[in-house]
């Protein structure tokens, strides 16, 4: 069907796609501020308290490369419906969890299912017009930022007022809600069957990676950027707790919500990748980064500069990652939930080197050191997005991959 006879999508559905994936993304991360009541109600030793997050991640992982995929199977329509429902389940399951291997248990399922929020990006994607596709990813990327932002605020305050079972009785009562507007909103597909195995589905990921430059490119630098994010996260608590700071665990969690910046700035990102400006984007976004770490350094000595950076860095960060995909769903929409799929999992991939180096450098380092680290990997990420520019335009990419073969 031709670009200009696509129906757009309306404000409200993509905003209901948005508000879907932050709620989804969110149930990954309500744990966090809730370890500690988790273990003293179900007596978790502390050893094990680090398995309630772990497995979310784990499943998240799993989710990307099993789950996501079938998109380009299956109804996404359905596919998402159904997910959504089963993490109902799971969520009840955490709610009421009678001991840690319940509780581990429904972990590990609410990270498998919540990739139905990369399933929303992908169909999202494909429902837009081609001359709007890039500011609707905005939108929905945008909201999974902010889902992860506020959940972990708001789960601890619902904690602190009803108890850590009640944040996820809601998000169940929540998510179940949501089932029922994206059955009533979203459009049933016409699939015309394949015949293809989900083994083949499966393996077609590697095909894409190996046929598609855009995708390895991309990929690439979700890799670098994302590893780069989280030597910045995963260790910034222990300068800011520690003297002279001293900053309370309350204090330090405000930081994170100078994130928001980088949300807002997403789908701003997307309308110049559909005119036409997604790589001076992403050389800008990288460039961004790059500096940022020069006031990121001076955390210890002024918070102000650690704020600025924190809000440099992560718009850079979150327009990369808009132009990124605004760049891949170029590509045909048959393939768009695989090519979520295998983006998504070097994000994941360069997401857990990034905190193993980042407090493995701090320990070795400190601060300035993890600063430098930093730097080196949007440094790296710099130069091998410029040695991209020499590729042939994206815009003469098709894709050879259909699941048929």
């Amino acid at each position: 069907m031709p670009a200009s006879s696509v129906p757009r999508l309306s404000p409200a559905v993509v905003l209901l796609f948005s508000l879907a994936s932050a709620l989804a993304v969110g149930n990954v991360y309500y744990a966090q501020p809730l370890l500690e009541a988790m273990a003293r109600d179900l007596a978790i030793d502390t050893a094990l308290l680090g398995l309630v997050v772990t497995l979310s991640q784990i499943g998240y992982g799993l989710g990307l490369v099993l789950l996501v995929p079938l998109g380009d199977l299956l109804d996404r329509r359905k596919l998402i419906v159904g997910q959504t429902l089963l993490s109902v389940l799971a969520l009840l399951l955490i709610a009421v969890a009678p001991g840690r291997h319940w509780l581990l248990l429904g972990m590990g399922l609410s990270g498998l299912l919540a990739v139905v929020a990369q399933v929303l990006v992908a169909h999202a994607a494909t429902l837009a017009a081609i001359e709007e596709r890039g500011h609707v990813v905005g939108i929905v990327t945008s909201g999974i930022v902010i889902g992860i932002l506020l959940a972990r605020t708001l789960s601890g305050a619902v904690a602190d007022f009803a108890g850590w079972r009640v944040v996820y009785l809601l998000s169940a009562l929540l998510t179940a809600s949501m089932a029922l507007l994206l059955w009533r909103v979203l459009p049933a597909q016409q699939r015309v069957p394949s015949g293809a195995s989900y083994r083949q589905l499966i393996g077609s990921l590697w095909d894409l990676l190996r046929d598609e430059p855009v995708l390895r490119q991309r990929a690439c630098l979700a890799l670098l950027s994302f590893a780069s994010a989280m030597v910045l996260w995963t260790p910034l608590v222990l300068p800011l707790s520690a003297p002279p700071l001293s900053l309370s665990a309350s204090q330090v969690g405000l930081f994170g919500l100078a994130g928001a910046a980088g949300a807002l700035a997403a789908a701003r990102a997307g309308r110049l990748a559909d005119r036409g400006w997604g790589q001076t984007v992403s050389g800008g976004s990288l460039l961004l980064m790059l500096l940022s770490w020069g006031a990121i350094a001076l955390t210890q000595s002024s918070l102000w500069a650690l704020l600025l950076g924190v809000v440099l860095f992560d718009l850079g960060l979150q327009a990369l990652h808009v132009a990124s995909q605004s760049l891949i769903y170029r590509l045909p929409a048959d393939t768009h939930s695989r090519l979520t799929a295998a983006y998504m999992l070097f994000y994941s991939v360069g997401s857990a080197l990034g905190s193993l180096a980042a407090t493995l450098v701090y320990a070795w380092g400190g601060w300035l050191a993890v600063c430098a680290l930093g730097a080196a990997l949007n440094l790296l990420a710099l130069g091998y997005w410029w040695t991209t520019l020499r590729s042939p335009m994206i815009q003469n990419c098709t894709s050879s991959i259909t699941l048929s073969e």
